[in-house]
């Protein structure tokens, strides 16, 4: 039996589509890679959860290898600051290049980088950090340098010490933004600003992902974030959304049927989560040998399985909701439509448009919903209204 290659809920195997985002990134690596500079403003991918900003982020990451840059990732998480964390895989992607000096010079940028990841990690605490000086300087024992100056100075010397040693440069994926804390967000922010000031002797690119709420989130933790490269991430169009499907039973010696596709593409609605589970419970029900087909009558065993588990997904996502959080979700259910006004739902709550920022806001963060239009929001996760709709007929 052929092990199934879809991976619901994980970085796909076979990565396909978005190409132009990728095209996007491969530019911004491309001038750290030929001019050995900045590559640009932070780069933010956002989008609700399930459109695959960390799968293509992962992708990103492979493409910076195969081009020579050292890359290291972090995804933050909530209330936890994440700039000792970005020290830390800064320092494992170093070590595991190899690019680190040897001797005692190496144990000096060790013991630094160590320094940093401690000394960035007091919440609420005026950072000092101490960070390496070029070879060619003498390191000091100089203090009290700010969080901003810390951050960018380390980064400064970590890409030019690849550079240095034959690398294209160095490349941060931040996924998760959104729940950076704020002054985190600021310093990233800020010491991008600052770097970009020499931009030529800097030889890196920062590419983050988050929810639909992280733009808002960095302007707010700096006026200048909203310079930033935000890109928005919406569901597949037909052709990638066919590629997703098709291109991880090729790898295995598979091929779909034109109706199967069909079928899966009308379901999944561009949806990069569902092609991935509906492909993989088709795959399951069909168990197929390599050059078999899979057909529209495996579509239609597999189907049940992959609507139990959105069903425990839309389950999941009522459960969290505040009692004020699921009003609004049942008068947005209500209507039937799929874009859905901000009157709409106040209407159907009973208050005044003005009233129900609170939840909305929230429900976003949560990424339950989306804006995607002046006053307009959708669900996320397709079927969800649907699921709301149910509740009040059971």
């Amino acid at each position: 039996m052929i092990p199934n290659p879809y991976t619901p809920g994980q970085v796909p195997r076979v990565f396909a589509g978005r190409a132009a985002e990728l095209r996007q990134i491969e530019s911004m690596l491309a001038r750290v890679v030929a001019f050995g500079e900045l590559g640009g403003p932070l780069l933010v991918f956002h989008a609700p959860r399930g459109i695959g900003k960390t799968s293509l982020l992962r992708t990103a990451q492979r493409r910076a290898e195969e081009l020579g840059l050292v890359t290291a990732w972090v995804a933050c998480t909530r209330e936890r600051p994440v700039l000792p964390e970005l020290v830390g895989s800064l320092r494992t992607a170093l070590e595991r290049a190899d690019v680190l000096p040897r001797g005692s010079a190496g144990g000096t940028w060790r013991r630094r980088l160590e320094r940093v990841t401690l000394e960035v990690g007091l919440p609420g605490a005026k950072v000092q950090a101490e960070v390496a000086a070029p070879p060619r300087e003498k390191p000091d024992d100089t203090l009290g340098l700010a969080p901003v100056g810390a951050l960018g100075a380390l980064l400064h010397d970590a890409a030019a010490l690849v550079r240095r040693r034959g690398g294209a440069g160095l490349l941060l994926l931040v996924d998760e933004l959104h729940v950076a804390l704020p002054d985190d967000m600021s310093i990233l922010l800020n010491t991008l600003q600052n770097l970009d000031g020499e931009r030529a002797d800097n030889p890196l690119a920062v590419v983050s992902a988050g929810l639909p709420v992280t733009p808002e989130a960095l302007t707010r933790a700096a006026t200048f974030g909203e310079r930033s490269a935000f890109v928005p991430l919406d569901v597949l169009n037909d052709v990638d959304a066919r590629a997703v499907l098709t291109a991880p039973a090729a790898s295995a010696g598979v091929t779909w049927s034109p109706q199967a596709l069909n079928a899966v593409v009308d379901e999944a609605r561009g949806h990069p989560y569902l092609l991935q589970l509906i492909g993989s419970s088709t795959w399951d029900a069909a168990t197929p040998a390599q050059g078999a087909q899979l057909g529209l009558a495996d579509v239609r065993r597999g189907l049940p399985a992959a609507q139990r588990q959105l069903t425990a997904m839309h389950r999941a996502r009522w459960g969290v909701a505040t009692p004020t959080e699921k009003a609004f979700l049942a008068a947005m259910a209500a209507t039937g439509l799929d874009n859905v006004t901000r009157a709409a739902i106040a209407a159907g709550m009973g208050k005044d448009s003005r009233s129900i920022s609170g939840p909305r806001e929230r429900l976003i963060e949560k990424g339950v919903i989306e804006p995607v239009g002046h006053g307009l929001v959708r669900f996320t996760l397709p079927g969800f209204g649907a699921f709301v709709r149910g509740l009040d007929e059971a």
